[in-house]
Parts: structure tokens; C-alpha cells; sequence
């Protein structure tokens, strides 16, 4: 059974995001555009796919990791279907390293099918978003390196650390410092999202001072404290839903 979705409404913006039982897979979302035309994207560690439709036409990209905030159009009376996939896969056709703050379309998209790594596929809905990403990964076109799986949760396995650091750059195109730190500054947007203290999001993820959790925040997050506690500044692409992550 797939987990149970939630549904949040950000200023014009309707969300619906679910965890997936896949573990090839992160979050499945969708996305439907109101009356907003930009929103804040969040920095993230994952790269995705995401299809949407808008005046009758569909459209579909490959998304890269992201390592700093920044403002993203939102196309008016748009309808969004998402798959982040989980850190440590990749695209065995582009490194990952290409996709960093970047990202391609994929031309010739259709309501039925899309074309990735030479081959055609059916263009997914939320429901079986499992059921494409399970053919990729069996075609060899969606790949992962197991030693980041280890790696995240702290066994290192019998490689040295450089060998490690490498790999790890490999398959997701960033650092482990800097995944570390996306996911922490984003775990600190959860808590003051849900009503933390300044101060105790600095305790429980273990910023320096409260000065450097706030420079974390405007460079990954595009929010300050205040405005995270507000539910001020704006459409945002943050999922409040998700539980807050461990940091390592």
C-alpha cells in the first residue's frame, strides 16, 4: 500500500505530497498553479522528473540537484506530476554532476509518452509513478551506487575515505558536506515552520550560533526565521509535511 498523501495550499499553489515505499524513490508530488506565476525553490540534494500539462499540451523535464535557493516561474493553470528520486541514483546516460543547478527538457513529450535515454515511456501519473521508475531501474537507465546508501547512514565500508568522497560525488553530483547541509538547512525550515524557536533549532541541529543558522537559511531556504514562523514571503517549494531529518 503507498503511503497516504498530504495536501498543502501555499498562497495559489496546491500541493499534494507522498512518501514512497519504493526505495529507488523519495517523494512523488503533484502541483496544481493558481494565481501565482513564481514561487522560492528550495535547494535540494535529490534530481528529478516532472511533467506538466498547461493549455492542452504536455511537457516533461529531467530537474537537478539544487544548491542555493532561487525563484522559479510557475506557469499559469499548470498541472504538475513530480518523482524526486532518492540521493544516491542516478541517470546511468548523464552524469550527475551535469545536472547540478541545471536540468533538461525532454522534447516530444505527450499525454501517453515520453522519450529518456532513447527509449519511450509511458508518461506517468501520481499513482504509478512507482511503476515507471521500477522499469528504468530494471532497463538500466535509473542506476545507484550502494556505497551511498552506507555512507548515509554512517558506514563508511572498507573504502578509503577519499574513494568514498568520490563515489559519492559520482552518484549524486554534490559532496556529502554539502547534502549535509541542504538537508539540515531544510530541516531547520520544518521546525521554525512548525513553530520552533530560533533557538532551539540551533540546539537540535546543532548550528554554530544562531547567525549561522539564519546565513543557512537565506542561502538554501530563501526565508528568514521570522518569515518561516509567519508562513510569510511567498509560494515555496518546501514540503512541511515530511518529518524532520537526522542530521549526521
Amino acid at each position: 500500500m503507498l503511503p497516504m498523501p498530504r495536501i498543502l495550499h501555499r498562497v495559489g499553489l496546491r500541493f499534494l505530497n507522498r512518501a514512497s515505499d519504493l526505495a529507488w524513490v523519495d517523494t512523488v508530488w503533484t502541483c496544481t498553479a493558481g494565481r501565482v506565476t513564481e514561487m522560492t525553490s528550495v535547494a535540494t540534494p535529490c534530481w528529478g522528473l516532472v511533467f506538466w500539462e498547461q493549455d492542452g499540451a504536455t511537457h516533461a523535464a529531467v530537474t537537478g540537484p539544487e544548491t542555493r535557493t532561487g525563484t522559479a516561474p510557475v506557469p499559469a493553470g499548470a498541472v504538475f506530476t513530480g518523482i524526486e528520486f532518492a540521493v544516491g541514483t542516478s541517470l546511468r546516460a548523464l552524469p550527475a554532476t551535469a545536472l547540478v543547478d541545471s536540468g533538461a527538457v525532454l522534447p516530444g513529450a505527450t499525454s501517453r509518452r515520453f522519450r529518456l535515454a532513447g527509449t519511450h515511456w509511458e508518461t506517468p501519473g501520481a499513482d504509478d509513478a512507482e511503476a515507471l521508475v521500477a522499469r528504468l531501474v530494471a532497463d538500466g537507465v535509473v542506476v545507484r551506487d550502494p556505497l551511498v546508501a552506507e555512507l548515509r547512514h554512517g558506514r563508511p565500508g572498507t573504502v578509503s575515505p577519499r574513494t568514498a568522497e568520490r563515489r559519492f560525488r559520482a552518484a549524486t553530483g554534490l559532496t556529502q558536506g554539502a547534502v549535509r547541509q541542504i538537508e539540515r538547512a531544510r530541516s531547520a525550515a520544518l521546525l521554525l515552520g512548525a513553530g520552533a524557536t530560533t533557538a532551539e533549532a540551533v540546539d537540535r541541529l546543532d548550528y554554530f550560533d544562531e547567525p549561522h543558522l539564519a546565513r543557512a537559511l537565506q542561502r538554501y531556504v530563501g526565508r528568514t526565521a521570522r518569515q518561516l514562523r509567519d508562513g510569510a514571503g511567498g509560494a515555496i517549494a518546501l514540503d512541511t509535511s515530511r518529518p524532520v531529518a537526522a542530521t549526521h
